[in-house]
């Protein structure tokens, strides 16, 4: 009985040492022989980037259009129609003053202009008013200041008016300084200075 468990024991250990070498020459499978490798490629210089696009000829690009001159031209455009219209409202300020309606009054009634230009006096029409009459210089009343011209025209004739008037201080009457007609065939007519109407007016102002 002595020898027996030497004996189990020592076949024990047999046992685990072949089991263990078994197991680690299990784990070793047989690998696939390596596949051949490809033909070197050579070059005969250094390797450039490729384009990822093809570039498109001269020819097939769209012309260039500058916008400027579009832009330029509009702006232009839009300036002379504002000074149009302050020219525009300018001569419809100057026509409806009151020195311009006594004016008118004036050569209506001077017998020395009916003899030269006829009856049916008025202020001769401007085609590009529409009818209206353009009337040149300035009427400035608070700062005593009137200096205008404009055409007239009659049944025999036309002429260009001329009237000027100042006043040297506030309060104080106008002073008319000019007052004539030169018709188109080169008579002049000189009307009287006194407008008493249209002085009592801006004296008052």
């Amino acid at each position: 009985m002595m020898t027996t468990r030497p004996t189990i024991a020592l076949t024990h250990r047999t046992h685990l040492r072949l089991s263990s070498r078994r197991r680690t020459f299990a784990n070793q499978l047989p690998r696939p022989p390596p596949k051949p490798l490809p033909p070197p490629e050579t070059f005969s210089s250094t390797s450039r980037p490729r384009q990822y696009y093809s570039r498109p000829h001269p020819g097939d690009l769209p012309p260039y259009r500058r916008g400027w001159p579009s832009l330029l031209a509009i702006c232009i455009g839009g300036v002379g129609v504002w000074a149009a219209f302050l020219a525009y409202a300018a001569n419809q300020e100057r026509l409806s003053s009151s020195a311009m309606r006594r004016v008118l009054s004036e050569l209506r009634e001077s017998k020395d202009v009916q003899v030269i230009l006829g009856d049916a006096i008025r202020p001769e029409p401007a085609w590009y008013l529409n009818g209206s009459p353009w009337v040149y210089g300035s009427v400035k009343m608070l700062q005593g200041n009137i200096d205008i011209s404009f055409r007239i025209k009659g049944h025999k004739g036309a002429g260009t008016v001329y009237f000027t008037s100042i006043r040297k201080a506030r309060g104080e009457p106008f002073t008319t300084l000019r007052f004539k007609v030169i018709a188109d065939d080169g008579t002049i007519v000189l009307l009287p200075r006194e407008i008493a109407p249209a002085h009592e007016e801006a004296r008052a102002l």
